[in-house]
């Protein structure tokens, strides 16, 4: 994800002028969380420890599942509750993580409905063959239970880069986010002023996702849809475009594709092929936003990373780009050295010690901590909120230290 470079990161940032940004982040009263304890009514009887109150501001927490979709053969849409907040506040086109305890994993998933001001929001699931947490999601989730999300996160919104004419271009499960923003769109003023060029990739026609309002899309004044199949169903032989989304055609479709703010989601092959194309189109590269979860660093790309730091280490001074801070972590007793060049997470990776963390570049929230003391420089592309800066928290994966640090983990 793209970034912008700034020192600071007021508390009160609304929003629009906190997408991608660099901030300097320092520690501020953040007591340690409490929880009351009930006393037993009798002898004998066990202690009940309440959990620590749910914040009224922040989507963080347990949602209720409140609905259930199925969208197409693969694809659910989960409707959420977050029953402490009375409205979830998001940015259409953000997405949440969310944590699946019994799993021991996290995954990203966009938000698919609008922000109407209500608690309830809903997360469109595309099944991924060995997948853990969609096969769970799709077969072991019911209405009733219950999911923990952390969010909303990431700054690939109209929200953030406001215009009246989009382009939106999507494959299979990255139609999600999408949808999200359109619908905000034409909600906004009943869609007054709004021209949307939407261009949507499915493999088959059963796989096209949302397409029943797709269809209703397209007979919506100044909202002009294509939609693309690469090959037939076993049910439908498909009457509209066939094959991929190529130059010639988004020429034909989308003549004005360089006046228009430009939004990409879809799989990496989808997100590389489609980036030259509107670079040809004339689509400015400050115009074209992109969004995949397919960020994960990979333990080969990270032990290859962190053999090149030590080598760098050990030519000399000359290998040391910056001066050297420690970095105490309080909760495992550990201290471990890291230079202004290398972030908290990989001098913690280094040192072999376990944090979690997902995708590595300041997206997903996953690796939060609190920062006790001192200060670090953070690059992060959206997976942090300005109210958790204030009180104290960073991202080790896209923080560099400027001083010796405490951290609580």
């Amino acid at each position: 994800m793209p970034t912008k470079t700034g020192r600071t990161l007021p508390a009160q940032t609304p929003p629009a002028a906190w997408a991608a940004h660099t901030s300097m982040v320092a520690p501020s009263a953040h007591p340690a969380a409490t929880a009351s304890v009930e006393p037993p009514a009798q002898t004998g009887q066990l202690a009940v420890v309440a959990d620590p109150p749910l914040d009224p501001e922040l989507l963080t927490g347990p949602v209720e599942v409140t609905g259930i979709t199925q969208v197409t053969h693969d694809v659910m849409t989960f409707e959420l509750r977050a029953g402490w907040m009375t409205a979830v506040d998001f940015a259409p086109g953000q997405y949440v993580t969310m944590r699946i305890p019994e799993l021991g994993l996290e995954r990203c998933y966009s938000i698919s409905s609008a922000p109407f001001g209500t608690n309830i929001f809903t997360i469109t699931v595309k099944r991924v063959p060995g997948g853990a947490v969609s096969t769970h999601l799709h077969d072991n989730v019911r209405v009733g239970d219950r999911l923990h999300v952390d969010g909303p996160y990431g700054l690939f919104s109209t929200s953030f880069h406001q215009a009246e004419r989009h382009l939106f271009l999507s494959a299979g499960s990255g139609i999600t986010p999408i949808v999200s923003m359109v619908r905000s769109l034409l909600a906004r003023q009943g869609g007054f002023g709004t021209d949307i060029a939407f261009v949507h990739s499915a493999s088959t026609p059963e796989d096209i996702i949302f397409r029943a309002e797709l269809e209703q899309l397209a007979e919506v004044a100044r909202v002009n849809v294509t939609i693309l199949c690469s090959r037939d169903s076993e049910t439908e032989a498909w009457a509209g475009r066939r094959g991929r989304i190529d130059a010639s055609t988004l020429a034909e479709v989308v003549p004005d594709a360089a006046d228009r703010e430009t939004f990409v989601c879809g799989p990496g092959p989808y997100m590389e092929a489609v980036r030259p194309l509107l670079a040809e189109a004339g689509v400015a590269s400050a115009r074209m936003h992109e969004e995949s979860f397919v960020f994960a660093t990979s333990p080969a790309d990270r032990v290859a990373r962190a053999g090149a730091r030590a080598r760098a280490a050990g030519a000399g001074s000359g290998g040391v780009t910056g001066a050297r801070h420690t970095v105490e972590f309080t909760v495992s007793g550990h201290v471990v050295d890291c230079d202004e060049s290398t972030t908290v997470l990989d001098s913690a990776l280094d040192a072999g010690l376990s944090v979690p963390s997902s995708c590595s570049e300041g997206a997903c929230g996953t690796c939060k901590s609190v920062l006790i003391s001192g200060e670090v420089e953070m690059k992060h592309a959206g997976g942090i909120r300005p109210k958790e800066i204030a009180a104290g928290k960073f991202l080790p994966c896209c923080s560099t230290p400027l001083t010796d640090l405490v951290v609580e983990r």
